[in-house]
């Protein structure tokens, strides 16, 4: 008998919303798991990535939540990036369009008001990452006390990214309440084991002993090329039409970039998105990649995790990854939700190595393909990565013309100054010889003054005179010469210091 949403006895809103959204029944992983969690249950799932793992944990929850009064959170989601909780929180507003339950999503890159908003209003469920969840529990206003929902989703990757001490402090911040935890990830590597019987009350348990692989949906398949000619081949596939849009994924940022500008180069639209861009152009990217705007998106493996894309036809490796782990997640972007999709992975000889690790992992040889039409013997026109040896020559050149620029700025300095030095030093030596002359002249006239008016005095005006007769010569014609056509008669013969 086939299993439906209605059978599993979900609030009528919520059905009303699958409905909606085009579901009428579930998945396996959802029929596995929506039964025991409706019942309180712990539970402990490994599900492939595009299995519909985000509404196994979210109905349940949202179920349980509809009996229950608003204005407290009462659910907390955990996710390893921005983008999956900016997914998991789209998903859960898409199935609630019937209800009153709220959900808001916390993490970084972006401001805090609308984020502390939300605690203070006490939405129904928050969907956070570690990182910007530790940093508001450092403020009063964030406080989970009616929790009793908690989940961990893609685990694994949040282990793997180093958060396993930040989600040990979160749960110092959760109150010890009893409350359901859920835990869902796509591979169940030996660590999660010790973490969930620490976390987990007697979980009920799915899908551990089947080992995880890519989606039934997905085909995939091997191209041969060597490392300078893989961008040539993807604008070639590219333009063959065969792939209406394509979800790339690159070692690293630079090499993201730098192919990205490649494919613009060459006439097809293509956004990056990596751990180096801002939120608001990681936004812009995916939202642009969703709505046809790009025919690409190239990403780095942070990007595998929380990138879902309704139909996505396409992934490219086109860097073979390290762990079979990741190659799971990347070409589990496509074939969605038991859909179909094909993954494509370009290899080099020097990567066969990790190839061949990818095929063990996954039980299975991957078919090689060849492009008839393609020169694989062509010479590259532009590299997409500078070789070590030359990056570390450009590099110790650069250096060298810096030390150059900086030892040039210190002699022109030091020059400069020097000079300033000696101009400072010569204005301050001549006005000192010119004083001294300049001293004199103005003593001249003075004593010559004086000695004029001693001679107009007559004997008077000789040594050993009262002070008073030998300043009023002195002083008296001087004063009567430019005065006395005035005032001359009228003071007669007084003295000037009556």
């Amino acid at each position: 008998m086939t299993m439906t949403f209605s059978s599993l006895q979900l609030h009528p809103s919520l059905q009303q919303g699958l409905k909606e959204l085009g579901f009428a029944r579930p998945t396996p992983i959802q029929g596995e798991a929506i039964p025991p969690a409706l019942e309180g249950r712990d539970v402990l799932a490994c599900a492939m990535t595009g299995s519909g793992k985000t509404y196994a944990f979210l109905l349940p929850i949202l179920h349980q939540l509809m009996s229950k009064p608003r204005g407290n959170t009462r659910a907390l989601v955990l996710t390893p990036t921005r983008e999956l909780a900016a997914q998991i929180l789209e998903s859960l507003q898409d199935v609630t369009t019937h209800t009153p339950l709220t959900g808001a999503a916390v993490f970084g890159g972006v401001g805090m008001g609308p984020q502390e908003h939300a605690f203070r209003s006490g939405v129904d469920v928050i969907v956070a990452t570690p990182g910007r969840l530790l940093d508001h529990f450092r403020q009063p206003y964030a406080k989970l006390d009616q929790l009793e929902y908690l989940v961990l989703d893609e685990a694994d990757r949040m282990l793997d990214m180093g958060f396993l001490p930040e989600i040990k402090k979160i749960l110092r911040h959760l109150p010890n309440r009893k409350r359901q935890t859920l835990f869902f990830s796509a591979t169940m590597p030996p660590p999660i084991a010790a973490l969930t019987q620490e976390m987990l009350n007697k979980p009920v348990t799915l899908n551990l002993q089947r080992q995880a692989a890519p989606a039934k949906g997905i085909t995939q398949a091997v191209y041969p090329v060597s490392q300078e000619l893989k961008s040539a081949l993807l604008v070639a596939l590219l333009k063959r039409g065969d792939m209406p849009q394509a979800l790339v994924f690159t070692r690293t940022k630079h090499r993201a970039n730098r192919l990205a500008s490649q494919l613009v180069t060459a006439g097809i639209k293509a956004e990056r998105i990596h751990g180096n861009r801002s939120q608001s152009q990681r936004t812009q990217a995916l939202a642009g990649f969703k709505d046809g705007s790009y025919q690409v998106l190239v990403a780095t493996d942070i990007a595998a995790r929380g990138i879902d894309v309704e139909a996505l036809g396409h992934v490219v490796n086109f860097d073979v990854p390290v762990a079979a782990e990741d190659y799971i997640h990347r070409v589990g972007r496509t074939a969605r939700a038991e859909a179909t999709g094909e993954a494509f992975t370009f290899v080099s000889p020097e990567e066969e190595g990790e190839l061949k690790l990818i095929e063990r992992a996954i039980k299975r040889a991957l078919p090689r393909v060849t492009v008839p039409d393609f020169d694989y013997h062509a010479k590259p026109t532009q590299k997409l990565e500078v070789p070590i040896a030359e990056r570390i020559a450009e590099i110790r050149k650069k250096k060298a013309e810096d030390r150059a620029r900086a030892a040039a700025k210190v002699a022109r300095r030091t020059a400069a100054q020097e000079s300033e030095a000696a101009r400072k030093s010569a204005k301050d030596a001549k006005p000192s010889s010119g004083g001294a002359s300049s001293g004199s002249r103005r003593r001249g006239p003075a004593s010559g003054g004086g000695t004029g008016g001693a001679a107009g005095g007559g004997a008077a005006g000789g040594s050993g005179a009262p002070r008073g007769p030998a300043r009023g010569p002195s002083k008296g014609p001087a004063r009567g010469a430019s005065r006395g056509p005035s005032r001359g008669p009228a003071r007669g013969g007084d003295s000037p210091y009556k």
